[in-house]
């Protein structure tokens, strides 16, 4: 049996527990002794049993979606100070992002208020918890595509770098090559996106250099979904004069998927940037 799958187990079991006692003291305790355990269960298989086991009881049971709503923005909301980064406490906000995430993608319901509650974590100093907001956004992008789109896009519109960022991540977390509609759509976010970044002044925060970052890997993934109209927008980017643009253009060019796959494109491209 896998990790994943004794996880699963044994999380259905306390889920049980907690609706019908109300207590949550021993799936606490349970998350966070598991979240530290070495070796092939490390917490990403912990983590993704909590959420898939969330799903799968929130699909099943209406009636369990409050108290399980509750549960998860209750975990997502473990500050830095009680749950620091690369602590096995850091495990619970983690759950928590991601259950949300799973509650709004199998209950229409509450797909709003989990769009709300990943923009929250957006701005959480925790790297790990920013990851699980972008792995929130695919699930959320997975089941409810146009509500999702339409929040992103506020998202983006707000000017907020990490609000961008997640936006960015999130959608490009999605499978793009089967969703040509979600392709087209995270272009439309990167190109509004990366007209900020162009425009930007101010460029030395923590935040902008985390959108920076995560553009550089995020823009190749939606070029490999639309490589017609993707590789001729990276060439409009490689003819700009911004040290940061022609980085992200740099950066998205020595990925894999652009690499190998469009050899010659790559070379004509990476040679406009010298």
């Amino acid at each position: 049996m896998t990790c994943r799958k004794i996880y699963i187990q044994e999380i259905a079991r306390q889920l049980s527990r907690f609706l019908a006692t109300g207590s949550v003291e021993s799936l606490i305790t349970y998350l966070v002794a598991e979240s530290g355990r070495p070796g092939p269960c490390a917490n990403r298989d912990l983590i993704a049993a909590f959420a898939d086991t969330v799903r799968e009881y929130a699909a099943a049971d209406e009636g369990d979606c409050r108290a399980l709503w509750s549960l998860c923005t209750e975990l997502a909301c473990v500050s830095p100070e009680d749950a620091p980064a690369d602590n096995p406490h850091e495990s619970l906000p983690l759950c928590g992002v991601l259950g949300i995430a799973a509650i709004g993608a199998v209950t229409p319901a509450f797909t709003q208020m989990a769009l709300d509650q990943l923009q929250d974590a957006s701005f959480d100093p925790r790297q790990r918890v920013r990851e699980a907001v972008a792995l929130g956004v695919r699930d959320l992008l997975t089941a409810r595509q146009n509500e999702t789109v339409a929040g992103l896009e506020g998202w983006v519109e707000s000017g907020s770098w990490l609000l961008m960022r997640a936006a960015a991540a999130g959608i490009a977390e999605s499978d793009l090559m089967a969703e040509p509609k979600l392709a087209e759509a995270a272009l439309r976010l990167h190109r509004k996106i990366l007209i900020r970044v162009y425009t930007a002044r101010e460029r030395q925060s923590e935040a902008f250099i985390a959108l920076r970052k995560a553009l550089g890997y995020t823009l190749g993934r939606v070029v490999a979904a639309l490589p017609g109209i993707g590789f001729e927008y990276l060439r409009q980017l490689a003819t700009l004069d911004d040290q940061d643009v022609r980085w992200i253009v740099r950066e998205n060019l020595e990925r894999d998927a652009l690499r190998r796959q469009y050899p010659e494109t790559v070379r004509h491209i990476r040679a406009n940037l010298v």
